[in-house]
């Protein structure tokens, strides 16, 4: 009987394991060509009380993972689908901190988030603009992909790059409402943009300056014009300075950034230990 009890508590624990991950409710296979079913498994990771779910995306030239983490309540009524991605460049890398403090912090609340704090690996691991071939992987997405040399090298041809087209995957499966790509050194959020009333509610949260952010010219093969031109969300550049303070990236700028999207931290409660016989 004892035997018996345990293979069903089992079996019990089983069934409730498969129930909390995510697509084990009879949802459709991943499409040809996206993470597998292993990479993609959601599960809380130990010691990180905000994360619900992680995401192998593909990995870089190098053979680095990239990794999107998910926070936040993903099934909670009427949330928004965020994505907060950083480390586009090697060379800026501060706001990966603001990524890494959610990851890291207390369980979100009023938000879908998923947080990419490390696209580019390569690039971070030699603290270099381009991925390991050399490319800008801001220029080397399809819409109005160019053929650019020296600081901006786009590629051989659009999608190139293997951290591109991990990316790409992820944003079309994902389908969020909104993303904003975090960059450094030019202390501004973008304006040139579909959605002017989120850039102004951006720029007021993170108490940053707006700004038209044209690369100089036309903005070829970006991200967030490939993002804004193929879906109905919005994607937002935004840039903080050369030289963010540790504080403000760790500290301050996760709370503005929740603050977006009316999202926040669980504030944990305090039990009243039980009262002691005298």
């Amino acid at each position: 009987m004892r035997r018996a009890t345990a293979l069903i508590g089992g079996a019990g624990l089983v069934a409730a394991l498969l129930a909390g991950t995510p697509g084990s409710s009879g949802a459709s296979p991943a499409p040809a060509g996206s993470v597998s079913s292993a990479a993609a498994a959601s599960a809380p990771a130990a010691g990180r009380p905000a994360v619900v779910g992680r995401r192998v995306l593909g990995t870089s030239v190098r053979g680095r993972k990239i990794v999107a983490w998910r926070l936040g309540e993903p099934a909670g009524p009427r949330v928004r689908t965020v994505v907060l991605i950083s480390t586009m460049h090697g060379n800026e890398p501060a706001t990966r901190r603001i990524l890494e403090s959610l990851r890291d912090g207390a369980p979100v609340e009023g938000i879908n988030l998923w947080v990419i704090p490390t696209y580019n690996p390569d690039g971070l691991a030699r603290g270099t603009r381009k991925n390991a071939h050399g490319v800008d992987l801001n220029r080397n997405f399809p819409y109005k992909w160019a053929d650019l040399d020296g600081n901006y090298e786009s590629g051989p041809k659009p999608r190139s790059e293997p951290e591109t087209r991990a990316v790409m995957r992820f944003l079309r499966t994902v389908r969020p409402d909104r993303v904003l790509s975090f960059h450094q050194p030019l202390y501004a959020v973008d304006t040139d943009t579909k959605k002017p009333a989120f850039a102004r509610r951006v720029a007021r949260k993170l108490h940053l300056p707006r700004r038209s952010l044209t690369c100089g010219g036309v903005c070829h093969g970006t991200m967030t014009g490939w993002f804004n031109h193929r879906f109905d969300g919005a994607a937002l550049t935004v840039e903080y300075g050369a030289h963010p303070s540790r504080r403000t990236m760790s500290r301050v700028a996760p709370r503005q950034v929740l603050s977006i999207f009316g999202a926040r931290r669980r504030v944990p409660v305090a039990i009243d230990p039980a009262p002691t016989s005298g």
